[in-house]
C-alpha cells in the first residue's frame, strides 16, 4: 500500500517525529535516544548546535550542563562527529570490523586502507601511548607517519588528525571528552560499552528504522553523508506527497496522529532542516547557512536560526551571543510571512527563553 499525503500531512509528520510539536518531552536522554544523534558543532555565534537542538525540544527545563552530565556518565558518546546513545555503538561494530567497507572496495577506500597500513607504526605508537597515559588531545600524540596525508583541504599533512579519524572508524579509539574546541582521545574499549556487535545486515536495518522513526518521512535513497545518512532505505512504508515528485518512506506509527504545533527556534544543523532538498520539497522554505558568505551577500545573518511555527517554517532569527557583554543580541527577525500577534508573542517567548538558557541578557534592536 502506498500512502498519499498532502504537504501539510508530511510536514506535521516530520515536526512531530522530531519532537517539535506542542507535546514537549521532559527527559534529555529520552530525547537523544529518540533523535538517534545530535550533531557536534562548536560554532558559538549563538550557542553550540547540540545545545540548541536539545533546548528547542525541552525548552526551559534544559541546561547545557545536563548534556555534559550525560557525556560524563557514558550514557551518551561521540562518534563520527555526532552524539549518540551509548548503546547504539553496537549497531556500528560490524562496520568497524569490516572497515573500510564490504565487498569490492572503491578506489578511494583502497587508498585510505593503504595509507593507514603504510603508517602502521604511528598507529601502534598512538595506541600504546593512550594505553599507558590515558586520554590525550591529538596535538600531544606523536606524528611518526612515514607517508603524509595529502589533501586539497584543511587536513593536508595533518597526519595524526586523519589517522585518529580512521582509527575511530575502525573502533580502536574514541572521543573520551572535549577540552575547549578540541577532542580528548582514548582507547575505544575504555569509552564505549562492551556490547556485542549486531550482525551487519541487521544493524543496517535497525539504523534505517530508527532514523525513519526520528525523521517521520524521508526518501529511501539519498546522498552519502559522512556522519549519518539522510535516507531511510526500506524502513517504514511507501508514500507519495502531493505536489512532490517521487516516492517517500513514512513511519506508519505517525499516520493519522493528531497534531498541535508551537513555536521553536532551530539550529541550522537541526535534523528538521539540515536536509535542504527535503526542506524545500516539504516545507517550501528558502534557507542557506550564510556563515561562509561575505557579509554583504548575507540575507539573514551569519548563523540565522530557522523559526518554526506549528507545521511551517516562517522566518529566520539573526542573533549573536556577546559573551563579553553578557548579551544575546537580536539583530533582526526576518519574517517570511507576516507574523500575527499570537505568532509574535510565541516567538518572543522562545527568544527570551534562549537568552535564559544561555544566561545572557536580551538586547533587541
Amino acid at each position: 500500500m502506498v500512502h498519499t499525503l498532502s504537504r501539510l500531512d508530511a510536514r506535521r509528520i516530520a515536526v512531530r517525529a522530531q519532537l517539535l510539536d506542542a507535546a514537549r518531552p521532559t527527559d534529555l536522554l529520552t530525547v537523544v535516544r529518540h533523535l538517534g544523534l545530535v550533531q557536534v558543532d562548536l560554532t558559538a555565534a549563538v550557542a553550540p548546535s547540540a545545545d540548541l537542538v536539545c533546548w528547542s525540544r525541552l525548552g526551559s527545563s534544559y541546561a547545557p550542563a545536563d548534556l555534559d552530565a550525560l557525556l560524563d556518565s557514558g550514557s551518551v558518546v561521540e562518534f563520527r562527529g555526532v552524539l549518540r546513545p551509548a548503546e547504539d555503538i553496537a549497531l556500528f561494530r560490524a562496520d568497524m570490523q569490516d572497515w573500510p567497507g564490504r565487498g569490492p572496495l572503491k578506489e578511494w577506500q583502497v587508498g585510505i586502507r593503504e595509507w593507514v597500513e603504510a603508517n602502521g607504526a604511528c598507529r601502534r605508537d598512538i595506541l600504546e601511548l593512550l594505553r599507558s597515559e590515558g586520554p590525550m588531545p591529538a596535538r600531544e600524540l606523536p606524528d611518526t607517519c612515514l607517508v603524509p596525508w595529502r589533501s586539497t583541504g584543511w587536513t593536508n599533512n595533518r597526519n595524526v588528525v586523519r589517522l585518529l579519524d580512521f582509527m575511530e572508524s575502525r573502533g580502536e579509539v574514541a572521543v573520551a571528552a572535549r577540552e575547549g574546541l578540541g577532542r580528548l582521545w582514548d582507547l575505544a574499549d575504555r569509552v564505549y560499552p562492551d556490547d556485542p556487535a549486531v550482525p551487519a545486515e541487521e544493524a543496517r536495518r535497525r539504523r534505517d528504522q530508527r532514523r525513519l522513526a526520528s525523521l517521520g518521512i524521508a526518501r529511501s535513497k539519498g546522498p552519502m553523508c559522512p556522519a549519518e545518512a539522510l535516507d531511510a532505505g526500506d524502513a517504514g512504508e511507501p508514500a507519495v506527497v502531493e505536489g512532490v515528485r517521487g516516492t517517500w518512506r513514512v513511519d506508519p506509527a505517525q499516520l493519522g496522529q493528531p497534531f498541535e504545533g508551537r513555536a521553536a527556534l532551530l539550529s541550522p544543523l537541526d535534523r528538521l532542516v539540515v536536509d535542504r532538498k527535503r526542506l524545500a520539497e516539504l516545507f517550501e522554505f528558502d534557507y542557506q547557512l550564510e556563515m561562509y558568505k561575505p557579509v554583504a551577500q548575507r540575507r539573514w545573518g551569519y548563523w540565522a536560526l530557522p523559526i518554526l511555527y506549528g507545521d511551517r517554517l516562517v522566518g529566520k532569527l539573526d542573533a549573536a551571543a556577546d559573551l563579553r557583554a553578557g548579551m544575546l543580541r537580536v539583530n533582526a527577525v526576518h519574517e517570511d510571512v507576516k507574523f500575527t500577534p499570537a505568532m509574535q508573542a510565541e516567538v518572543d517567548r522562545e527568544i527570551a527563553d534562549l537568552a535564559r538558557m544561555l544566561e545572557l541578557e536580551l538586547a533587541r534592536r
